[in-house]
């Protein structure tokens, strides 16, 4: 009966006297106004990840959380239990945010090796927005948390990269010969490496130098005859910079 009371108020105040909030103009209203929700809840979380990134996690308490973002603790006590929750809720956020940047790549009209290079652009990327003193933090503090992050990062860039050998062997810019598996562990393990560094050693590896050799070097190891062709046609294209 309950529950059905606060359906009823709900469908009072989108949809007006009627309250019919099963009705598709009601409906969407509501829908709508549930979104919204989420959206702030993920907009206050994005914020959150930026101060971890700043400053780390450990440092800053949910006072300091609090008082950066412009809220009461109390506010934000309504979003989380705890600390620990609110970290659990900051990396899955972030992990969405990820996945989402990921798909928008592969949605376009790109061909394997023109989508390993945005893929390597936007991961170096985020390695050099990623704070070793957070991933540090993550690893010590919430291990369980961490051990979560290790593990789907490491499914998502398995698949990526097996899906993108599939693509690239289709196209026939990748040697037919290559072994998928070996291929993707080998990427993931060099990803890794990356992630796990100290502050001087991630700014050498995410150089534009760096980046553009690193690219070079995994294309010319997997591509074809038709891809090392299409490779070295629209290098300059990719990397207007090396051209000098």
């Amino acid at each position: 009966m309950l529950i059905l009371r606060v359906f009823r108020i709900l469908g009072i105040f989108f949809c007006g006297n009627d309250g019919n909030i099963y009705s598709k103009s009601c409906f969407q209203s509501f829908f709508m106004y549930i979104c919204s929700m989420n959206q702030k809840t993920d907009e206050l979380f994005v914020r959150v990840s930026c101060l971890f990134s700043r400053f780390g996690i450990k440092s800053l308490t949910m006072d300091d959380i609090a008082r950066e973002m412009g809220i009461s603790k109390k506010t934000l006590y309504q979003q989380v239990e705890d600390k620990r929750d609110l970290v659990k809720k900051v990396v899955e956020v972030d992990l969405h945010k990820r996945a989402e940047y990921f798909a928008i790549i592969k949605n376009r009209s790109l061909n394997a090796i023109e989508e390993v290079f945005e893929v390597n652009k936007l991961i170096n990327k985020m390695i050099k927005e990623t704070n070793p003193v957070r991933e540090f933090d993550l690893q010590k503090y919430y291990p369980e948390i961490y051990d979560v992050v290790n593990q789907r990062r490491r499914e998502r860039m398995y698949r990526a990269m097996k899906e993108n050998l599939q693509k690239g062997k289709k196209e026939g810019l990748y040697r037919k010969d290559l072994k998928e598996e070996i291929i993707s562990k080998l990427y993931i393990a060099r990803m890794e490496n990356m992630f796990h560094k100290d502050l001087e050693t991630v700014i050498e590896f995410t150089s534009p130098t760096f980046i553009y050799e690193v690219f070079v070097y995994h294309i010319r190891g997997i591509a074809s005859e038709k891809g090392i062709k299409f490779f070295e046609k629209n290098i300059y294209r990719l990397y207007p910079e090396e051209k000098s």
